[in-house]
C-alpha cells in the first residue's frame, strides 16, 4: 500500500500548495496544477518518475469531462445557441485550423501531421476558458456567452477529429486505405449500437437504481456507465473519450441528468486536476531550456494567430471592440484536447513523438500566458473605455430563464406548476421519488430526479440565478433540511413553503421562512364554511366565520412559534386560545345580530 500512498501524498501536497498560490496570484487553478506537475515531475524535483502511468490514469478525467459535456448537449440548448455555436464556433475552428496548419507545414511538418497540428491547436481549453471566465465573473457577459458557444463547438469538433485520424494515417507503414476505412466504419457501427442500446437500456436501469434511494449506489451506477462505456470502446479500439461523450448525450434529456452531473463532478474535477498535474510533469523542461527562443516564438505565433481570428470573428458576430478583445484574450491558448489528439496521432503513426513534445510544450506555455493576456485585455479596456460607458451583458434566452425552482412535486407542487405554465413562467422541478418523476414526465412536465437539499444539485438547477424557491417537499424533516440549505447558501431566493402541520411551520419559521402555507388548512376552512352553509348559515356568515378563524389562528401560530420548544406552555396556550376563540365568535355573533336588528329597523322606517 505504501507504494500508492506516497505518490498520492505527493500529488495532494503539490496541489494544496501550488493551486491556492496560483489563485492568490490570479493565475487560475489550472495553471497551478501545471506548475505543481512541473515541480514534482522528472524535469523538476523528480519526486514522481512514472509520468506515463499517471497520465493514463489521469486521462480518465478527460473522459469524465466529455461525459459531462455530453450531458449538456440538450437539443433545445444547442438550438438556442445555434448561431454562436455553428457560425462563430465553426468559423473559428476552420480559420484557425487552416492558418495554424499552414504554419506547421512551413515549419517542416509532413502534410498529414500539419493537418493534425492545425486541428489540435485550433481547439482552446474548455476547462481553462470557462474557469477563467467564472473567476472573473464574465460568464454572462457578451464575450462570455460567445466563448461558451465557441467552446461548445470545439468540444463537438473533437469527435470527428479523433474519428478521422485513421484516414490521415493512410500511406503509413501500419495502415492501408482499406484498413482506415474499416476502422472508420467500425467507429460508426459501435456508436450506432451504443445509441440504440443506450436508448432502450439506460433509463430503465437508472429507474431501478434510483428506486433504491441510496445515493452511493446511484453514484456507483453513474461511474459504471462511464467506465463500462470506456471498457467497451477500448476493446474495439474506438476512442474512449468519444464513447463517453455519446453516453452523456444519450442521457442529456433524462430526468436523472442533474443528479448525474452532481455525482460525477467531484470525480471529474479531481481527475482533471490530476490530468493537468500529469501534463505539467510531462512538460519537457529540458527542451524549454535547450530551445527557449523557438518555443517562445511558436507560443507567441499561436496566441497571435488565434487571438486575431477570435477578435475579427467576434466583431463580425456583433461584439463591440472591448468584448471582442476580451474574447480574443480568453481563448487564444491551446486546449487539453490537444494532448488527447496528439497522443492518438502518435499512436496512429501520424505524428512523431519529438514533434508532439514540442506542440505539448507550446500548448502548456500558451495556457500559462492566458491569465496575463486576460488581465491585460481588461486593463486595456478600462483605459480605452469612454467616460460613463459600460459593456452590456448578453440577454439570457427566454426559454432558459428559470426564475422558479420547485422542490418536491406532489399534489401541491403540481397545481403550482400548472398555474406557472399557464402564465408562461418556466421552472425547474426536483423530486426524490423516481416513480413520481417517471409518471409526471409522461405528461411533458419538466421534472428531474434529485435530492433538493444538496448544494451542488441546486447550483446545477440554477439556484444562483433563480428568484423564487417553492418548497413543497412532503417529508417535514427533508423540507426543513432543504430550507436550511437554501437559506444559508442562496439567501437571495424567496422561499414559499408548504407545511404539513404546526410543528413543521415552527421549524420553518426558525429558519427565517416567512411565507408558509399549511397544505390542508385552506381547504379545511373552505370545507368548514360549506358545512356551516349546509346547516343553514348564509354564505356571508360562513365566509365571515372562516375569515375570522383564519386570522385568529395565524396570529396564534406566530405566538406559538416563539414558544415551540416549551410543551407545557403550548398546551396552556392552546386551552386559552380555545376559550378566547369561543368568546370571539360570541361577540362577533352578537355584533352581527345588532347590525341585523339596526338594518331591520332602518328598513321599517323607510317603509313607513
Amino acid at each position: 500500500m505504501s507504494e500508492w500512498l506516497q505518490p498520492i501524498a505527493i500529488f495532494l501536497t503539490a496541489a494544496v500548495v501550488a493551486v491556492p498560490l496560483a489563485q492568490r496570484l490570479k493565475l487560475g487553478s489550472i495553471l497551478g496544477y501545471l506548475i505543481a506537475g512541473a515541480v514534482i515531475g522528472p524535469w523538476g524535483l523528480g519526486a514522481i518518475a512514472e509520468v506515463e502511468d499517471v497520465l493514463h490514469i489521469a486521462e480518465f478525467g478527460v473522459v469524465l469531462l466529455l461525459f459531462v459535456i455530453g450531458l449538456e448537449m440538450q437539443p433545445r440548448r444547442l438550438w438556442a445557441l445555434r448561431k454562436t455555436i455553428v457560425g462563430l464556433g465553426g468559423m473559428q475552428v476552420l480559420v484557425s485550423g487552416v492558418l495554424l496548419g499552414a504554419a506547421a507545414l512551413l515549419l517542416g511538418l509532413p502534410p498529414s501531421a500539419a493537418v493534425v497540428a492545425g486541428a489540435a491547436l485550433a481547439l482552446s481549453s474548455t476547462a481553462f476558458g470557462l474557469q477563467l471566465l467564472a473567476e472573473r465573473g464574465e460568464l454572462t457577459a457578451r464575450h462570455g456567452r460567445s466563448a461558451f458557444g465557441i467552446l461548445l463547438f470545439q468540444d463537438l469538433a473533437v469527435i470527428p477529429i479523433l474519428a478521422l485520424l485513421p484516414l490521415l494515417a493512410v500511406g503509413g507503414e501500419a495502415m492501408s486505405l482499406g484498413g482506415a476505412l474499416l476502422d472508420t466504419a467500425k467507429v460508426a457501427a459501435v456508436l450506432t449500437a451504443m445509441v440504440i442500446g443506450g436508448h432502450y437500456l439506460l433509463r430503465p436501469i437508472f429507474r431501478i437504481v434510483a428506486a433504491t434511494r441510496m445515493p452511493e449506489i446511484f453514484t456507483a451506477w453513474a461511474l459504471l456507465v462511464v467506465i463500462g462505456t470506456a471498457v467497451i470502446m477500448e476493446q474495439v479500439d474506438v476512442s474512449v473519450a468519444l464513447g463517453a461523450f455519446v453516453a452523456g448525450v444519450l442521457l442529456a434529456d433524462s430526468e436523472y441528468r442533474p443528479e448525474l452531473e452532481t455525482n460525477i463532478d467531484p470525480f471529474k474535477d479531481l481527475l482533471l486536476g490530476l490530468f493537468f498535474i500529469a501534463v505539467g510533469m510531462s512538460l519537457n523542461l529540458g527542451l524549454l531550456l535547450s530551445e527557449p527562443l523557438r518555443l517562445v516564438l511558436m507560443t507567441l505565433a499561436l496566441l497571435t494567430i488565434k487571438g486575431l481570428v477570435l477578435y475579427i470573428l467576434g466583431r463580425r458576430h456583433g461584439l463591440d471592440p472591448p468584448a471582442a478583445r476580451n474574447l480574443a484574450a480568453v481563448l487564444p491558448q491551446g486546449g487539453e484536447f490537444a494532448f488527447v489528439i496528439l497522443a492518438a496521432a502518435v499512436a496512429a503513426g501520424v505524428f512523431e513523438q519529438a514533434d508532439s513534445d514540442v506542440v505539448v510544450a507550446v500548448v502548456t506555455l500558451s495556457m500559462a500566458a492566458t491569465p496575463l493576456l486576460a488581465g491585460g485585455a481588461g486593463w486595456l479596456n478600462r483605459r480605452l473605455k469612454p467616460a460613463g460607458g459600460d459593456s452590456r451583458s448578453f440577454d439570457t434566452p427566454d426559454e432558459y430563464e428559470h426564475p422558479v425552482i420547485i422542490a418536491g412535486f406532489g399534489r401541491v407542487a403540481q397545481i403550482v406548476a400548472r398555474l406557472l405554465t399557464a402564465k408562461g413562467v418556466s421552472f425547474t422541478a426536483l423530486e426524490i421519488n423516481p416513480d413520481t418523476v417517471d409518471f409526471v414526465r409522461r405528461f411533458g412536465d419538466k421534472i428531474y430526479y434529485g435530492d433538493a437539499s444538496r448544494i451542488d444539485l441546486l447550483r446545477h438547477a440554477g439556484a444562483e440565478e433563480a428568484r423564487v424557491f417553492v418548497l413543497a417537499i412532503g417529508d417535514p424533516e427533508a423540507s426543513v433540511r432543504t430550507a436550511g440549505v437554501v437559506r444559508q447558501h442562496f439567501p437571495h431566493l424567496k422561499i414559499i413553503a408548504a407545511a404539513r402541520n404546526r410543528q413543521h411551520v415552527f421549524a420553518l419559521k426558525k429558519l427565517g421562512v416567512s411565507v408558509i402555507l399549511r397544505e390542508k388548512f385552506l381547504s379545511s376552512l373552505e370545507m368548514g364554511g360549506e358545512t356551516l352553509q349546509a346547516l343553514g348559515a348564509s354564505r356571508s356568515e360562513a365566509v365571515r366565520a372562516t375569515s375570522l378563524f383564519r386570522q385568529y389562528d395565524e396570529e396564534l401560530l406566530d405566538e406559538q412559534a416563539a414558544a415551540s420548544e416549551d410543551t407545557a406552555k403550548l398546551v396552556q396556550m392552546r386551552e386559552e386560545a380555545m376559550a378566547e376563540l369561543e368568546e370571539l365568535f360570541e361577540r362577533d355573533a352578537g355584533s352581527a345580530e345588532g347590525t341585523g336588528s339596526e338594518s331591520g329597523q332602518s328598513q321599517s322606517s323607510r317603509n313607513e
